[in-house]
């Protein structure tokens, strides 16, 4: 079973499985969507260009101010990218709370569940943006290796700052006409994060072939959980797959997928009231004992203890 916990008396389909159909959702949104339903106002439509489904940027304070309500656990389509210059912020990214202060940045991956309130007094940029927009050389790109918060040396902050600021210049006077501008500067703005984050976190080293594999988990672990899985998507072998996870990672390929699944349970245990068996369903685990024991595995409690335990702090 590729390293995987045994299931004593069921198959692995019985173990892993897709989502139920009847589970509840996390709501996954569109920045058109999500603006409709948290920030419904004339006058975002002053910040916001024709074209913002695919990009934009917005000063903090502009668009913070409009935000009726505390926004539950959700979902994006696209990826945010928020840096304070003044204040804080405070965001669940994950199955974690951060508290954002200035010259520090939160990073939100498309696909990532994120929860905030409406209380919170800052300034700063906020960037939002798909995949699309990275065309190119840049489209490599993935925000998943690198922490949903940053915390950059003086330095780096003020490189940091000014690309956010040249961004809004640029979105600010021409929209998307000049993409190619906007693409250039987005790139650089990520390759200044993902050093930070690497001072910040320890990022690992990686390679074309890892990063893909890490997407793909990201996207496939409710459904896919061998490595013979990932291999046959990247029209590897699990053996070329194992070695080379592993040289750059220092981790095998089937414990990513361990942990990344388990990262989405303590997402969904911290930011949801779903019932543990329905935790265990969203990240495509039927069976809940071996959930409870895949879960115990890693993180050394049940997943009743950690839920216990995220309430009282």
């Amino acid at each position: 079973m590729g390293g995987l916990l045994s299931c004593p008396n069921t198959t692995l389909r019985n173990c892993y499985f897709g989502v139920s159909l009847s589970m509840p959702k996390i709501k996954v949104y569109d920045s058109r969507g999500f603006t409709q339903r948290y920030m419904a106002s004339s006058e975002l439509r002053q910040l916001l260009k024709d074209d913002f489904t695919r990009f934009f940027i917005v000063r903090v304070e502009d668009m913070y101010r409009l935000v009726q309500e505390t926004v539950p656990a959700s979902r994006s389509t696209g990826h945010t990218l928020i840096y304070i210059t003044k204040g804080e912020a405070v965001m669940s990214i994950g199955s974690k709370r951060y508290r954002t202060r200035r010259g520090e940045l939160m990073m939100v991956p498309a696909g990532q569940v994120f929860s905030f309130g409406k209380d919170d007094v800052n300034k700063g940029y906020l960037c939002h943006f798909n995949e699309d927009i990275l065309s190119g050389v840049y489209k490599n790109y993935t925000l998943w290796d690198s922490p949903p918060h940053i915390r950059p040396d003086h330095r780096a902050a003020q490189f940091i700052l000014q690309l956010f600021k040249r961004l809004f210049f640029e979105y600010s006077a021409y929209g998307l006409e000049r993409k190619d501008i906007i693409a250039s500067y987005l790139y650089a703005l990520l390759c200044e994060l993902k050093h930070a984050g690497s001072s910040t976190a320890g990022v690992d080293g990686t390679s074309d072939l890892t990063r893909q594999f890490k997407q793909l988990v990201h996207t496939h672990f409710r459904t896919k959980h061998l490595v013979k899985d990932y291999a046959a998507l990247l029209h590897v072998t699990p053996n070329h797959l194992n070695k080379t996870v592993k040289a750059f990672t220092g981790r095998s390929p089937t414990r990513w997928i361990d942990e990344i699944i388990l990262s989405e349970a303590k997402t969904l245990l911290q930011q949801t009231s779903f019932s543990i068996s329905q935790v265990a369903m969203e990240v495509g685990v039927t069976d809940q004992s071996y959930f409870a024991r895949l879960f115990r595995r890693y993180e050394g409690v049940t997943p009743t203890a950690f839920r216990a335990m995220i309430e009282k702090s």
